[in-house]
């Protein structure tokens, strides 16, 4: 249920999507963008000049003068290789930060077979500092039972509150039970669980109705279901923050009865070719829309005159919820909810358009080809449709 074909930008991404990520392997990066192995590596080859199957040129004989100096340097390049294997290995445990702890942990789990010397080195840590954490160990662990304790009372105040008291209400909630604590250890142990309060954020504007022009008439009025695929379609926006008050945005394009994101398209900007590149990549994993209901809101990018023409001359049916109800969108502001949640994982947003656009090239290819989703009972999109092609020619040859 793939592309048949691929576009150069889809393979750079896909090599820079690998490239990025030191610890994982070529078959794991194309199991998660719903590609054959072999032909992410010929692209990844093909990114380092070199072509698919080709072999070294035969190296020139070393003289006897330079043996002492060869010897050397594969000596060297053992030991760069055992200090990168040190690196990949550590890629996991340091990917929810680099604390000085996580490499002290690290150095402590894999001291047997590299050493104490060679691992502080390489993560650049004082073989004195790492000894010392180790002798401290009984302390630090008294110390986390009483913050799991603490954590506890704290979780019961929080949920108490239906999740809405932030740090100076639950401090004046624990002294008021005769806890002798300060704010900044209940802040501590906050940030250690994972529990804030309900904080009002400003809301980044991407839906901007244009008055004059014409609207769709709602072809679903809420239902947002459909009996088969590409019958009916769901669109939107969104945006990303790449930091320094910059944004990218997202436009999708969502089948209602498999959930695939059949097309999306992402830019640092909000016009119009931004909703028609991201049709335009739907109607190619189609290859047809015909027949089929676009539903969106009534953005100014969806009334355009140029996305009007667009799927008119695609097939398409367009239709609109009413203005200024996002429960008329809800799947597109779902999905748009779940990327978010599942790639920032906490963060407020992105520290480059770049890490943006790697993250979102991973997370939508995955969630086609790999992200389990309750409403298919716990199968992927696309294998939900291929579930559903094989029940139908199996009905189809009965009849």
């Amino acid at each position: 249920m793939g592309m048949k074909h691929y576009p150069p930008e889809f393979k750079a991404d896909a090599v820079a999507l690998y490239r990025s990520r030191p610890g994982a392997t070529i078959k794991s990066v194309a199991a998660d963008l719903g590609v054959n192995t072999e032909t992410l590596r010929n692209w990844i080859r093909a990114a380092d000049g070199r072509r698919p199957g080709s072999h070294s040129a035969a190296q020139p004989a070393t003289s006897a003068a330079d043996s002492a100096e060869v010897t050397a340097l594969r000596k060297r390049v053992r030991e760069l290789e055992g200090e990168r294997d040190i690196l990949r290995k550590a890629a996991r445990p340091f990917r929810n930060g680099d604390a000085l702890v996580n490499r002290f942990q690290f150095v402590e789990d894999h001291q047997r077979r590299h050493g104490v010397k060679r691992l502080c080195t390489v993560l650049g840590i004082a073989r004195s500092s790492f000894y010392y954490w180790r002798k401290t160990a009984a302390y630090r662990a008294a110390c986390q039972a009483v913050d799991a304790r603490l954590a506890a009372r704290i979780r019961a105040v929080h949920r108490e509150s239906d999740g809405t008291y932030s740090v100076p209400r639950i401090t004046a909630e624990l002294r008021e039970d005769g806890e002798q604590i300060n704010h900044k250890r209940v802040a501590r142990v906050m940030r250690t669980i994972g529990l804030a309060g309900v904080r009002l954020r400003r809301r980044h504007r991407t839906t901007v109705p244009d008055p004059a022009a014409a609207k769709a008439p709602d072809r679903i009025g809420r239902d947002f279901t459909a009996e088969e695929v590409n019958t009916k379609y769901v669109g939107d926006i969104t945006y990303l923050s790449v930091g320094g008050g910059r944004f990218c945005y997202l436009a999708t394009v969502i089948d209602l009865a498999s959930r695939r994101l059949a097309g999306w398209a992402l830019a640092d900007h909000m016009r119009t070719e931004l909703v028609i590149d991201a049709l335009a990549a739907a109607e190619r994993t189609r290859d047809s829309l015909k027949g089929a209901i676009m539903h969106t809101d009534h953005g100014a990018q969806y009334t355009s005159r140029a996305f009007v023409d667009t799927c008119h001359r695609a097939g398409v049916l367009q239709s609109m919820s009413a203005v200024g109800s996002s429960a008329d969108n809800t799947a597109a502001k779902s999905f748009n909810a779940t990327f978010k949640r599942e790639t920032l994982q906490g963060r407020k947003g992105w520290s480059s358009e770049r890490e943006a656009r790697l993250d979102a090239f991973r997370w939508l290819h995955r969630y086609n080809t790999r992200r389990r989703h309750s409403r298919l009972g716990h199968r992927s999109p696309i294998d939900y449709e291929k579930a559903t092609a094989t029940t139908s020619t199996t009905l189809a040859e009965a009849a």
